[in-house]
């Protein structure tokens, strides 16, 4: 990899690895949504990614609305720091079949990584969790501290939180909370003709029968690397690239009427936080690095607003338009809001006239 521009390393990365990677320069989180059919398999592509691409720790929650917090805590520990012992091993990867479908895969050993919580957790079927549960997992985004009954967790400073969901529809059924929603950094919809690179290029993978409830042993012989290895150095080289990434007046007043735009779209009910607001120039800053520039363009913004923006956006409810206050007729106004969803909001909104 030495040689390669951060636009090279893109290129040849799965979309997928993408998301990853920039949450992990940015240390956010990010919501993967798909279909119902695919979700074991991209969770179990999720976890060979993040073994094999980025050679962190991870674990796969299968969540339900009887999944407790103890339930998570245990689930979510590096496989030693739940036997006790100080120093973990590194096997190759490890994906055990159990009521909660949990799997672990190795353990890197990192300065950094402190913690006695695997660097990334992808939980399956997250929306349906209690409010409770919600609330103490975005305590664990926010402080890297999780609080349990049997004492307190700590992640590693390389700590991703992925919620794998199911969206059949335009909408999320049914809705994480909103606080939550608002500190997940991006969206990303994965649907299985986007395909899985570690999955189908693996003969000892193919199986019809394998899912992320099978328990996968280390094969034969190695896996195929199918892209570069994205270590530490290849992170804070983008970090440092997003920061000197330039932006013009007219960008910045592009960005700027985006968000008002959307403030003030009587089909949004609310979303766009001042949170949102500042990840969404941030964003933009790390994705410009990764198309070879060094300045932000009309077109990495509007990307970047897609997918900042799509999981936040609270589509407005006829009864509560405003216009109601002052005569408007509640049918005139569902007839206008009907078939309003965030895709569309954003398509109106970036319909804007972008700077030359």
């Amino acid at each position: 990899m030495d040689g390669l521009g951060l636009n090279e390393i893109a290129q040849q990365l799965s979309a997928l690895e993408v998301a990853l990677f920039l949450c992990l320069v940015a240390h956010e989180h990010c919501l993967i949504e798909t279909t119902a059919t695919c979700i074991h398999d991209l969770a179990t592509e999720l976890a060979l990614i993040c073994s094999i691409t980025f050679d962190f720790s991870c674990s796969i929650l299968d969540c339900s609305s009887a999944t407790s917090l103890e339930d998570i805590g245990n689930d979510i520990r590096i496989p030693d720091a739940r036997r006790g012992h100080a120093h973990p091993s590194r096997p190759w990867m490890n994906v055990e079949s159990s009521s909660r479908d949990r799997s672990k895969s190795p353990v890197p050993s990192t300065p950094n990584d402190t913690g006695n919580i695997v660097n990334i957790v992808i939980a399956k079927n997250f929306n349906v969790v209690n409010e409770n549960i919600q609330a103490q997992i975005l305590q664990l985004m926010r402080s890297r501290t999780l609080v349990t009954e049997n004492g307190s967790l700590h992640a590693p400073t390389d700590f991703l939180f992925i919620p794998l969901v199911v969206r059949e529809s335009e909408y999320l059924r049914p809705p994480l909370k909103t606080h939550l929603s608002d500190n997940l950094l991006i969206s990303h919809f994965h649907d299985a003709e986007d395909g899985y690179i570690y999955l189908e290029e693996n003969d000892w993978l193919a199986d019809e029968q394998l899912s992320a409830s099978s328990v996968i042993r280390r094969p034969e012989k190695p896996l195929r690397n199918k892209g570069p290895k994205i270590d530490r150095t290849v992170m804070e080289k983008l970090q440092e690239a997003s920061v000197s990434v330039s932006i013009s007046a007219e960008v910045v007043r592009y960005i700027q009427d985006i968000v008002v735009f959307l403030r003030l779209s009587r089909a949004v009910a609310g979303g766009v936080s001042a949170r949102a607001s500042i990840q969404f120039s941030r964003f933009a800053q790390l994705l410009a690095p990764l198309h070879g520039i060094d300045y932000l363009t009309p077109s990495i913004v509007a990307l970047a607003a897609r997918k900042v923006f799509r999981h936040r956006l609270i589509v407005a409810d006829p009864f509560d338009d405003r216009s109601l206050q002052y005569g408007s007729d509640l049918e005139a106004v569902s007839q206008v809001l009907d078939g309003v969803t965030p895709e569309s909001i954003l398509d109106g909104v970036l319909a804007l006239e972008p700077p030359i």
